[in-house]
């Protein structure tokens, strides 16, 4: 057994001293810090706190098909390193894409024996395989994601009209879960050029608007569970917030990047911030953190979704050529950190967004909390230290975050009662998660 001791832990939502008594995989027991037991002993640093391993629930690792861009052994180095215990993994840029039971298991075995931390899959909703989607779910996938508009794929094109309602009729037949790329394409134009301000007016807030009507809509029709990923427009916070209180089945996430970046601080031509959909405006920004604040957005996860550096076109800084992603899997407990702590919010405020909440979404409830019976994952991390970005673990580390000073710094994570060893050549012990056997 080991018991650690933390002057400081986020334990049920509020940050208190703590000695956590570890044994085998499992949290044994959560006592007072200064408890006696008969344990190899683990003693944080003052400055150190505690936390349960966080818990992203958006990542794209894109392993097979184009791991060029990224792949499961850098993608899971990269997000212990960055306090993350836990993935669940897109079900597009890889190839072929998750659309059905063979696609999945290609995913898995792809997967095997390369994650240091543990993983699971989403299944993925397109036109004509409403089929496979209960098939999918019976298979373990922990849900299912789709898109109202072009995805940047051609082998994962959107459910258009009926087919999302085709769709969600029949994820609310089996009590699955949706996950939705909301934006409308008849509201948004093309971009060209090198000027940050008129990719953002391509992709205006009210393109998601629109987006988010026609899915809440569709799922108050359907009775379906839907969750809208990374939303950027603030602007849709009321409808969102409407929607729930009249019952309708709807969580909301959002991303680092939105919360901490913003379009008036980009620089014409750098396309490391293109994203879609883009970083939006400081108010915009400000009022995504008090859609945090009220409970109108439930998660905070990473939309990591990297590519190549030729992809970027960085030399060329044309925002409408450039590949629409952020690499911030490495980063993103740092970066929303330095944030919130200016603005107010403590770390048991992060952990509910970016551990415990995620974790409930996709029904892991032995993952995102310190509390006796979960897995043992758990992060170290140095809240007042400070770092400046440099070497990333990604595959291909482009990031707007590079050369940008942030506090925390993860100094230790734990997957399952055992550190991780991001840096040596230690076999991977990862998992490949299953929606049934996560409970």
């Amino acid at each position: 057994m080991i018991l650690i001791r933390a002057q400081r832990a986020v334990v049920d939502g509020v940050e208190q001293s703590a000695a956590v008594l570890v044994h085998g995989e499992r949290i044994e027991a959560v006592l007072p810090f200064d408890a006696s037991i008969d344990a190899q002993e683990v003693v944080l640093a003052p400055d150190e706190v505690l936390l349960p391993g966080l818990v992203d629930t958006h990542v794209h690792v894109n392993e097979p098909g184009r791991t060029e861009w990224e792949g499961f052994a850098s993608a899971t180095r990269a997000a212990a390193a960055g306090g993350v215990t836990t993935i669940v993994d897109m079900p597009l840029n890889a190839l072929p894409p998750t659309v059905d039971v063979a696609a999945l298991e290609i995913k898995r075995k792809a997967a095997d024996g390369q994650c240091r931390i543990d993983v699971g899959f989403w299944g993925g909703a397109v036109p004509g395989n409403a089929g496979e989607l209960r098939a999918l779910h019976d298979a373990g996938a922990f849900g299912v994601k789709c898109f109202l508009l072009d995805s940047g794929v051609p082998e994962f094109p959107p459910l258009v009209g009926e087919e999302l309602a085709v769709a969600l009729r029949e994820v609310a037949a089996f009590g699955g879960l949706m996950i939705v790329h909301a934006e409308d394409g008849t509201l948004i134009r093309p971009a060209t050029g090198r000027r940050y301000a008129d990719f953002v007016a391509s992709r205006p807030r009210a393109a998601e608007d629109s987006a988010i009507a026609t899915l809440l809509r569709a799922a108050r029709d359907t009775g379906a569970r839907v969750h809208v990923v990374h939303l950027s427009s603030a602007d849709a916070l009321p409808q969102l917030a409407a929607a729930r209180a009249e019952g309708v089945h709807v969580t909301v996430e959002t991303c680092p990047h939105y919360l901490a970046l913003t379009a008036e601080e980009v620089p014409d031509g750098d396309t490391r911030f293109k994203c879609c959909p883009p970083v939006r405006e400081a108010g915009n920004r400000d009022a995504l953190w008090q859609g945090l604040a009220d409970g109108t957005i439930d998660t905070v996860v990473s939309d990591h979704s990297p590519c190549t550096a030729d992809m970027k076109r960085l030399e060329a800084g044309d925002f409408g050529e450039a590949w629409g992603g952020i690499a911030s899997l490495q980063l993103g407990l740092p970066v929303v950190w330095s944030e919130a702590r200016r603005r107010g919010h403590g770390l048991a405020d992060v952990v509910m967004w970016m551990a415990e909440r995620p974790a409930a979404l996709v029904g892991l409830s032995r993952k995102g909390r310190i509390a006796a019976g979960q897995d043992a994952d758990l992060t170290v991390f140095a809240p007042e230290a400070t770092f400046v970005v440099g070497r990333l673990h990604h595959k291909n580390p482009i990031t707007p975050y590079a050369g940008r000073e942030l506090h925390g710094e993860i100094r230790s994570t734990w997957l399952r009662g055992e550190p991780v060893e991001v840096e040596g050549a230690a076999p991977p012990r990862g998992r490949l998660l299953n929606r049934q056997d996560a409970r």
